[in-house]
């Protein structure tokens, strides 16, 4: 008998596969032809023009595939190209909003606006700083923090390690209507009670219990997701020692999700930043300096960003973009940083 004879038939378990630069040309093909459709039909708005392209790149895909593919990787294909749209379609409106701050925000941005306040400087008029709302900004902040803070992860630690029965459940319920309450009904309640009941009259603490009030769902709820995913196994093998519960909570259950924890509540701090009604209500608002959080109406960032947009006037206007960038980039700070405390803190794996 041959060879041939003996040796079994090589059949190919693969079928024919597009190359890796497939959907760059795809993308690039929709977006020539998506142009092409626009003009020709008079449109004048990118939007129309990139909805048409990623019309065009999900269909090409999809057509191209199934014909040397088969429908199988063609579906695959399909799927993959419209997760790219989404998210394209949810980066664009970001990306241009950065840009458009970035590029009107740069036009006053400097030492001088960051170090000095409005004083006697008239809306119309150039010149000015944002120093006195950074200062109103960071005290009304903190404090809201110092207020959340504590409350939200003993809270979190009552729910997870103690929290049973009626009262558990209460305070679940609670919290989740909390974490939806809108930004105004918070600065009405503390607005009531604080100034129209307390007759204490608008300050910066005023504004802060307000954001406490928006910030302490956020912190008991990321507090309590940490504290879930500490494994059980610790718990118990540090009771198994005789150590008291409090103690195991405080020297294995809270190192062990710290990292998680804090970038929780650096969320939740970056989360009530840029809150403007509360301090609309509270706060009230002032051109010049007032260090004194619990006398006194103050300025934040947000606040003098509203008032320089209804200045209507372009100094005023170009003050505004300064300031929303300066809140963009102390925002993106916080997260940067909790991210970064995050990773320091992640438990170390391996050996």
């Amino acid at each position: 008998m041959s060879n041939a004879t003996l040796s079994p038939k090589r059949s190919s378990l693969r079928g024919a596969t597009l190359p890796k630069w497939f959907p760059w040309a795809v993308a690039a093909g929709s977006l020539v032809l998506g142009y092409g459709i626009s003009a020709a039909a008079g449109l004048d708005s990118d939007i129309q023009w990139a909805l048409i392209a990623a019309v065009l790149f999900v269909i090409g895909s999809y057509a191209v595939s199934a014909k040397i593919e088969g429908s199988r990787q063609a579906k695959d294909r399909t799927a993959t190209s419209l997760v790219w749209v989404a998210f394209l379609l949810a980066v664009t409106p970001l990306a241009s909003l950065l840009w458009e701050t970035v590029e009107r925000g740069v036009k006053v941005l400097d030492v001088f606006f960051l170090t000095h306040s409005m004083g006697v400087v008239a809306d119309a008029e150039p010149g000015g700083g944002i120093y006195h709302a950074m200062l109103g900004t960071l005290e009304q902040v903190g404090l809201a923090a110092l207020i959340s803070v504590p409350v939200g992860v003993l809270t979190a630690i009552y729910l997870v390690e103690y929290g049973r029965g009626r009262l558990a459940k209460a305070v679940t319920f609670f919290v989740d209507v909390m974490t939806g309450i809108p930004s105004i009904v918070a600065g009405l309640f503390i607005l009531s009670l604080w100034v129209l009941i307390l007759k204490m009259g608008p300050s910066g603490f005023a504004g802060s219990l307000a954001l406490s009030i928006l910030m302490i769902p956020v912190v008991v709820r990321s507090t309590e997701e940490m504290l879930k995913l500490v494994p059980n196994e610790l718990r118990e093998a540090s009771l198994a020692l005789g150590v008291p519960k409090w103690r195991t909570i405080l020297k294995v259950v809270l190192p062990t999700s710290i990292g998680g924890i804090i970038t929780g509540i650096m969320l939740a701090i970056a989360r009530i930043t840029g809150e403007t009604a509360p301090v609309l209500l509270l706060v009230w608002g002032t051109d010049f300096i007032n260090a004194n959080p619990f006398q006194d109406p103050q300025e934040s960032l947000p606040m003098y960003i509203y008032l320089q947009f209804g200045a209507g006037s372009d100094p005023a206007h170009d003050r505004a973009w300064a300031a929303a960038l300066t809140l963009i980039a102390f925002i993106m700070i916080l997260n940067l940083v909790a991210r970064g405390i995050a990773r320091w803190k992640a438990p170390k794996t391996g050996r």
